[in-house]
């Protein structure tokens, strides 16, 4: 299977449908975060949140989350970061693919495997975006989880 990857371009496109698909009235409240694109954790982040080798993360959002704002927040603060990983998703991306590919008799071209690529990491995309900001408005890994189910049964 070829390996795929999406362009920074796409992917910072991808990133941003993610914020725009935040609902609208919690969107105004999205104020002094910075939507950061990196390929891979750093370090520092990797260690600060005590990931194992084989470990890493879609997303990662370092702020002081809405309820923990006082009256007095504003000023010279530093904006929050959400920062989305290029890498670690399009890895998952390819992995899900790979799956698909091999439960299914029918034969994918190049070009459909492709476009399946894309629309995998622009789910992933969105969905990590959606699970950062949730982090961004005071909501525990559990609570965020929790939510991820809910939004994912009809």
């Amino acid at each position: 299977m070829p390996m795929f990857s999406t362009s920074r371009e796409e992917f910072e496109s991808f990133v941003r449908e993610g914020v725009e698909a935040i609902p609208q009235k919690f969107r105004p409240r999205i104020n002094n975060v910075a939507f950061l694109v990196y390929a891979e954790p750093t370090a520092r982040q990797r260690k600060q949140n005590k990931l194992h080798p084989q470990e890493t993360l879609f997303g990662l959002y370092e702020g002081i989350p809405h309820p923990a704002r006082g009256e007095n927040y504003g000023g010279l603060v530093m904006p929050d970061k959400i920062t989305i990983f290029k890498e670690p998703i399009e890895s998952e991306a390819r992995l899900l693919l790979k799956e698909q590919f091999s439960n299914n008799i029918r034969s994918y071209t190049t070009a459909d495997r492709k476009e399946m690529f894309g629309r995998e990491v622009r789910k992933l995309v969105v969905d990590t975006v959606w699970h950062e900001v949730a982090h961004h408005f005071g909501l525990s890994e559990e609570k965020v989880e929790e939510r991820e189910r809910q939004r994912r049964s009809p």
